[in-house]
C-alpha cells in the first residue's frame, strides 16, 4: 500500500425546480472488478497529522488537527508551476513553506478560519528534484506538525487510464482528509468579496479558470481546456451538487456513485430503489479518461439525478446523502442545503461574525438555463418544511464511499456515526419544527447578539440581491419571448415547479414563490426581532413599541431608496424601488409565465404608462390555470406532489 493509502485508510471502518422527470430507477450494482486497486506507485503527495507531534506549547497554542498535504498537479513537472495544499480541521497561527532542491524557500500564511482550515502556496517555476513541504505551528514550537517530500520530474506521467469497465480508475477511498481538500476546493472556486455578485452562464466557466480551480489540469491530460474541444458542463440546481463531487473525485481518482430516486408521492417522501456507479460497464460508453468523464456526467449522470435524489429521509440509509447537525463543522463548504420544493443549493463559504457585523453563509446553485450563482442564507433563498411527505430537506453531506476489493461501499449511517472520519451523522433537523430551524442557524451564523438595525439592512441586502437575480431571468423569458415568438407550453397542477423544456428554462414559479416569502420575512422584521430581543443588541430600557417604530421607518426608508431596472417590451428600461417590488406581492401570484410580457411579470398595472408598452399576454387558457393555481402561491405553500 502507498504512502497516500496508508495515510487515508478507514481501517477502524473493517423553490427554482430542478425540473427534469425522473427516469424509472434501475436496480443497478455499484461493483466491478475489472478497476485497478491502489498501488504503491502513487503520484499524489500527502502527509496527514490526526494527532500531533509532543512539542513544547505556550499558552496561545491551540494544536492542529488532522493536517494534510497535497500537491497539485499530480505529477509536477520542471519548468511547470505546481501547488502546495495544507488542510486541516483546524489550523491556528500555522505557516505553510516549501524549501526548493537548491535550498530556496517560499511560505504563505495557513491561518485561514475553518473548519476547514487551508491554505495554497503558489510554486511558480519548478525544478528536477525534491522539494519539502512542512506546515508549522509557529506558538506550538518549531517542530513541523506535517511534512511531506513532493518530486518534480523532468517529464510529466499521466494517470492510469479507466478501463471500459469504469468511468476513470479508483486508486483512494474518501475520508476525512479528502473531505476538507473538498471543502476547501469548493471555497476557493467560488470566493470573492461579499459585494461581488457572482455569475457564470455555465459552471465550465467556472472550472476553466485556473485562478479559481485549484485542480485546474491536475491530471496533465489538458482536461480543463477551453478550445472547441472543451468538457461543456451545465448542471442544474440538482445536477450542481454531484457534478462537483464527481468533477472532484475524477481528479483525484476516488469512488463516485449516485442513487436513481423517486420524487416521493402520496404523502411519501423520495426513496432510492438503485445505485449506479463509475465501475458500472454501462456508466463509460466512450474510449479516453476525458472523454469518458465527459460523457458520464452529461448523459448518465445528469438523466439520473433530480431535485428528489437530495430530499431522501435522512434516517435513510439507502441515499447519496446524509443529514448534519447544525453547526459550523456541519454546514461547512461542499454540504448540500435541499429544499423541501425541489431546489437544491452547496454551501461555499461561511463568515465568522466580527465587528458587529452579521456572520454569513454563502452557497451557490444551478439554474435551468445553466447558470450557476452566488447567494446568502436567508429564509427567502434556503426553504424549510417539516412534512414527511416533502422527504428530508434541509443540510446534508454526501455519503462516504469506500473502494473496497475492487468494489464501492457506501457507509451506513451508523457507520459514519461511529466513523473517526467523520462521525457527525445527525437526526437534529428531521422533526425541527421551522421556526427552530431559522432560530438555530442565526445563532449559528452569528452566535453573538446582533444590531438589530444592521441585522434589518442585511436582510434588505439579501432581498435586493433576490430581486436583481429574478431580473436576469425575466430578461431570458423576454428575449426567449422575442425570438420564438410562439407561446411556450404550460403544464399542468404541481407540474408547473418541476418539468422540461421551455418552461422549464424561463418560467419563474418557484422563484416567485420564494420572493414571495422573502418580502413577508422582510416586511416581518421587526416581529422577528421582538420575538428574538436576546439574539440582538437592545437595550432593556427600550420598549417594544420604540424599538418597532424605529425599525419599520428604517425598512420603509431603506425600501424606498434602493431600486432595480427591467427592460420593457419595446427594449427601454423601467425602474422600480424595493417598495414597489414587496408592494406587488399580490401581483406576482400570478407573474411567472414566460408567455405574459415583461411589464405583467414585474406587476404592471393596466393603464399606466408602464403597461403602455406590454403587446404580448399568456394565451386566456393558461391564464385561467394560473388563477386556479394562485392559492399556492397566497398562502405561500407549494403543493404536494400527486
Amino acid at each position: 500500500m502507498g504512502v497516500l493509502s496508508r495515510w487515508l485508510s478507514l481501517a477502524a471502518l473493517t423553490l427554482a425546480s430542478c425540473g427534469k422527470a425522473p427516469p424509472a430507477p434501475p436496480a443497478v450494482s455499484a461493483t466491478a472488478s475489472a478497476v485497478s486497486a491502489p498501488d504503491a506507485a502513487t503520484p499524489i503527495a500527502l502527509a496527514s497529522a490526526a494527532t500531533q507531534p509532543s512539542v513544547e506549547t505556550g499558552p496561545s497554542c491551540v494544536p492542529a488537527k488532522r493536517v494534510a498535504i497535497f500537491a497539485t498537479p499530480q505529477s509536477p513537472t520542471a519548468g511547470e508551476p505546481f501547488r502546495v495544499v495544507v488542510v486541516a480541521d483546524h489550523m491556528a497561527g500555522a505557516q505553510l513553506s516549501a524549501i526548493a532542491p537548491d535550498g530556496t524557500v517560499s511560505s504563505v500564511d495557513a491561518s485561514r478560519e475553518g473548519p476547514p482550515a487551508w491554505a495554497i502556496l503558489e510554486v511558480p517555476t519548478s525544478r528536477v528534484g525534491a522539494y519539502k513541504a512542512i506546515v508549522k505551528q509557529v506558538a506550538c514550537g518549531e517542530a513541523p506538525v506535517a511534512e511531506q517530500t513532493i518530486e518534480v520530474k523532468a517529464t510529466r506521467s499521466g494517470p492510469p487510464r479507466a478501463t471500459w469497465a469504469a468511468v476513470w480508475s479508483i486508486r483512494h477511498s474518501w475520508s476525512a482528509n479528502y473531505e476538507n481538500l473538498y471543502s476547501a476546493w469548493i471555497e476557493k472556486l467560488f470566493d470573492a468579496p461579499i459585494d461581488q455578485q457572482l455569475s457564470w452562464p455555465a459552471l465550465h466557466e467556472v472550472l476553466r479558470d485556473p485562478s479559481r480551480n485549484m485542480l485546474h489540469n491536475h491530471l496533465g491530460l489538458d482536461e480543463d481546456r477551453s478550445d472547441d474541444k472543451a468538457l461543456v458542463i451545465r448542471p442544474d440546481c440538482a445536477d450542481l451538487p454531484y457534478f462537483l463531487r464527481a468533477y472532484f473525485a475524477f481528479k483525484w481518482q476516488l469512488p463516485f456513485a449516485y442513487s436513481s430516486c423517486s420524487r416521493g408521492s402520496g404523502g411519501q417522501g423520495p426513496t432510492c430503489p438503485g445505485w449506479t456507479s463509475i465501475v458500472d460497464p454501462k456508466a463509460s460508453r466512450r474510449a479516453g479518461t476525458v472523454s469518458s468523464f465527459g460523457h458520464f456526467i452529461r448523459w448518465t449522470l445528469a438523466d439520473g439525478v433530480h431535485s428528489g435524489s437530495a430530499r431522501t429521509s435522512i434516517a435513510d440509509d439507502q441515499t447519496d446523502h446524509y443529514g448534519v447537525a447544525l453547526t459550523t463543522e456541519g454546514v461547512r463548504p461542499g454540504t448540500i442545503y435541499a429544499d423541501p420544493y425541489g431546489h437544491v443549493l452547496v454551501v461555499a463559504k461561511r463568515l465568522a461574525q466580527a465587528k458587529g457585523q452579521a456572520g454569513l453563509l454563502l452557497a451557490v446553485d444551478g439554474q435551468p438555463d445553466g447558470t450557476v450563482a452566488r447567494k446568502r442564507f436567508w429564509r427567502g433563498n434556503f426553504l424549510f418544511a417539516a412534512d414527511p411527505a416533502l422527504g428530508g430537506p434541509g443540510f446534508k453531506r454526501f455519503r462516504p464511499l469506500l473502494w473496497e476489493k475492487g468494489r464501492i461501499r457506501r457507509l451506513t449511517n451508523a457507520e459514519i456515526k461511529a466513523s473517526e472520519d467523520y462521525g457527525d451523522w445527525s437526526l437534529e433537523q428531521a422533526q425541527m419544527p421551522v421556526e427552530q430551524f431559522y432560530d438555530k442557524m442565526d445563532d449559528v451564523i452569528s452566535p453573538a447578539p446582533l444590531d438589530p438595525e444592521r441585522a434589518l439592512l442585511e436582510a434588505i441586502d439579501a432581498l435586493e440581491e433576490q430581486v436583481k437575480t429574478r431580473v436576469n431571468s425575466v430578461e431570458n423569458g423576454r428575449k426567449f419571448l422575442e425570438k420564438r415568438g410562439k407561446s411556450a407550453d404550460m403544464p399542468d397542477g404541481p407540474e408547473i415547479f418541476e418539468t422540461t423544456g421551455a418552461w422549464e428554462d424561463f418560467s419563474t414559479p418557484s422563484r416567485d414563490l420564494r420572493l414571495l416569502i422573502a418580502i413577508d420575512v422582510v416586511r416581518t422584521f421587526p416581529d422577528r426581532v421582538l420575538r428574538r430581543r436576546d439574539h440582538y443588541k437592545v437595550d432593556a430600557a427600550v420598549s417594544d413599541a420604540d424599538l418597532r417604530t424605529k425599525l419599520e421607518s428604517v425598512l420603509g426608508a431603506e425600501l424606498k431608496r434602493r431600486s432595480v431596472a427591467y427592460t420593457r417590451t419595446d427594449g427601454s428600461e423601467f425602474a422600480l424601488t424595493l417598495a414597489d417590488v414587496a408592494g406587488r406581492s399580490t401581483a406576482f401570484e400570478t407573474a411567472y409565465n414566460p408567455n405574459d410580457c415583461a411589464e405583467v411579470r414585474w406587476g404592471a398595472e393596466k393603464g399606466t404608462d408602464e403597461m403602455a408598452t406590454c403587446t404580448r399576454h399568456a394565451p386566456w387558457k393558461q391564464r385561467s390555470k394560473m388563477n386556479r393555481y394562485r392559492a399556492w402561491f397566497s398562502e405561500r405553500k407549494r403543493p404536494p406532489r400527486k
